[in-house]
């Protein structure tokens, strides 16, 4: 049950707040949530908890992230047999396990990415990245980030190739549906991302991506299952859809042009389609104001330096309705 004390309200963000911006701007808070710094998980009550197609059943301590523990598998039978880092990590040194955060299938939260079926040069050159200081991201407080580049600095190189073996043995699948709309629930911060308010109330959408899960229990409990729904600006699929596939009159390239016909990827270059608009979103805007950077990222610099955020509102929408 969301709480005052675990979450922080986002504010009454009125339509037209975060306008469209360049180089030098703010990362807006919608796309980079910042838990408070009281915020405590449920208390554990001994009980069994469950999820939806599933017959595992796991207390709230087997949940908690701990280095070298098992993490949470809800649905043993949807994937292959996890290598010990991915289902276990390391304690020495600390490493915690990659499904704790990206899940076991590899599908991954708003709050960081999916992995699933990304190529392992791919996997390895941005575990490089991470390590070498080139994807440090817009907001340097947020934990699913600056744990990224702390575990990178940690792994062992043959952690990372059974990683990189693993999540790219895994498909990708599509849990996040994408609705237009002017008018959004209000929020807060949860588990480093957005979560409806409990005290309910709607606010205008603005220029902003709101996504959250539909079942937040479900969310807490860490299931890989768990479905998202993002509210988008109401024509920003129509928008989205026309630079990704033109460019828009020369203010970006293509997409498909690199990523595929079908935005599925293309050797190296990773997938697009049906990921987290609030991922897409933060990835556009890093390249954009020089947060992530490295010798794949300078080209894709030049793609985004004329987009506004509201171009990438509506490039990361359009991508997330899409197929993986």
């Amino acid at each position: 049950m969301l709480t005052p004390g675990r979450l922080i309200l986002i504010g009454s963000l009125v339509a037209g707040f975060f306008t469209a911006s360049g180089v030098g701007a703010e990362a807006p808070a919608w796309a980079y949530p910042v838990n408070p710094p009281d915020a405590k998980g449920p208390a554990d009550e001994g009980r069994a908890l469950r999820v939806p197609e599933s017959e595992v059943t796991y207390t709230r301590s087997e949940l908690k992230l701990l280095a070298g523990n098992p993490v949470a598998d809800w649905h043993p039978n949807r994937h292959p047999t996890m290598p010990e880092i991915v289902s276990h990590g390391r304690k020495d040194p600390a490493v915690f396990a990659c499904a704790y955060c990206h899940l076991p299938n590899g599908s991954g939260r708003p709050e960081n990415t999916s992995l699933a079926g990304l190529t392992p040069d791919y996997f390895k050159a941005q575990m490089k990245a991470f390590r070498n200081d080139h994807r440090l991201g817009s907001k340097h407080d947020r934990a699913p980030q600056t744990g990224m580049v702390a575990l990178a600095k940690q792994i062992s190189e043959a952690d990372i190739e059974a990683a990189a073996a693993y999540f790219a043995s895994v498909r990708p699948e599509k849990f996040v549906h994408v609705v237009e709309a002017d008018t959004v629930p209000r929020t807060l911060v949860a588990g480093w991302m957005l979560a409806r308010d409990p005290a309910g109330g709607s606010e205008p959408i603005g220029n902003r991506i709101i996504e959250i899960a539909e079942d937040f229990e479900r969310f807490e409990k860490r299931d890989s299952r768990t479905p998202y729904i993002a509210y988008v600006p109401r024509g920003s699929l129509s928008r989205g859809a026309r630079l990704v596939a033109s460019g828009g009159d020369g203010k970006t390239v293509t997409c498909a042009i690199c990523h595929g016909a079908n935005l599925h990827g293309m050797a190296d270059i990773p997938r697009l389609a049906g990921r987290s608009p609030s991922y897409l979103f933060r990835q556009l805007f890093d390249m954009r104001e020089g947060t992530r950077s490295g010798a794949a990222t300078e080209l894709m610099q030049q793609v985004v330096e004329k987009l506004t955020d509201g171009d990438m509102v509506d490039i990361a929408a359009y991508l997330a309705s899409c197929e993986p």
